[in-house]
């Protein structure tokens, strides 16, 4: 069973019934279809075993939940919270404050990478959830039954979870790595509002332009970030990556010419199509080409090496019962390969097990 919440009155009644509570399950219901942002379309909670489907629609936000879960002393358990996380920003704007999360959990105790929350449950409680709505509209309203009662399930095996996820953790002695992981996560969502800082790294087919393209090629990608952000639109409705591509490559010869081949661009229109012909076509600032350059090709030799370095952490993993990208994904290799630094991504717990055997093969 469930309470629907769709204004103050019953969520403050509901905060009363669970005074000090230190555990909170939490799932999230969103869509993001025509927007930039995820809009946020239902909380589901979990307070002391009583479950609330809460509507931030109609409340515009969670309301006196919020600072619940933003609240350090306050255990907020998710499964694979990632994108939960930055649907919920703009209604907790300080943050989970203490993150469990059940699918890193399930990682770092051998139940497999990536495991769904329906397979988790099977694993560990015995229970099949149904996967029906897994595609539905969360925004329409009212919600259908079936709706509802998938999203109540999402919520009702997450503290029993939490409670074996956790003795599993201490008996590997691996609840500190844990809590890391869980802090990079909320770090992490918390930077997704600024935007990437290099997103020309991601597209590897430009590793052998020159280095101005290279810089024009970044120069465009964050107009678009920062453009899809204020239109609240897809990336792709202003400029998709082919595009990027092309223009870099073969600028447009003036409006009319970016016109004629933007045309099934729905979002580039007027200010921001003019926009988008400046960006393409002013000259480069110097400090626009102090960047970081994409990853080259790997020569056979550099694929040896780099080969090396995954082969010990593939040792690593399997001496620990570990998936390998759980404990290092291949493009933290080129990260320290091409660029010669310590990625961020594996400081801590990974850098105690890694650093040494790691940095030893950078000169092979």
């Amino acid at each position: 069973m469930y309470v629907w919440i769709d204004s103050i009155d019953p969520l403050q009644a509901l905060l009363a019934r669970h005074p000090g509570q230190r555990l909170v399950g939490l799932d999230t219901e969103f869509m993001r279809v025509d927007s930039f942002y995820p809009q946020l379309a239902l909380a589901q909670v979990n307070l002391g075993g009583e479950i609330a489907l809460i509507d931030p629609v109609a409340l515009r936000g969670l309301g006196g939940i919020a600072p619940v879960l933003a609240d350090p002393a306050v255990t907020v358990v998710m499964h694979s919270a990632s994108e939960d996380l930055e649907a919920l920003a703009p209604a907790v704007p300080d943050g989970i404050g203490e993150l469990f999360d059940t699918q890193i959990a399930a990682a770092m105790t051998g139940l497999g990478l990536g495991l769904s929350y329906q397979k988790l449950v099977a694993a560990i409680a015995g229970v099949d959830l149904p996967k029906t709505e897994t595609r539905s509209d969360w925004l329409r309203r009212p919600l259908s039954a079936q709706q509802l009662d998938y999203a109540a399930q999402d919520v009702v095996h997450l503290s029993a979870l939490h409670d074996e996820l956790g003795a599993r953790l201490d008996a590997l002695g691996r609840r500190a790595w844990h809590a890391e992981d869980c802090r990079r996560l909320l770090d992490k969502a918390r930077r997704h509002r600024d935007g990437d800082a290099e997103p020309q790294r991601g597209f590897k087919g430009a590793a052998e332009w020159p280095r101005e393209q290279q810089a024009r090629l970044r120069r465009v990608l964050l107009w678009r970030e920062a453009a899809a952000r204020r239109a609240d639109k897809p990336r792709p409705w202003l400029i998709d990556d082919a595009h990027a591509l092309d223009f870099v490559q073969k600028p447009p010869h003036d409006a009319d010419d970016l016109f004629a081949r933007t045309k099934g661009l729905r979002a580039l229109r007027g200010v921001l199509r003019a926009e988008l012909f400046d960006v393409l076509t002013a000259p480069l600032d110097p400090a626009e080409l102090d960047f970081a350059p994409i990853f080259p090709l790997p020569t056979p030799k550099q694929k040896r090496a780099l080969a090396a370095m995954k082969d010990v952490v593939n040792a690593t993993a399997t001496e620990l019962n570990l998936p390998d990208g759980l404990l290092c994904a291949r493009r933290h290799l080129e990260t320290l390969y091409f660029d010669r630094r310590w990625p961020d991504a594996l400081e801590g717990w990974r850098k105690v097990l890694l650093y040494d055997a790691l940095v030893s093969k950078l000169d092979d």
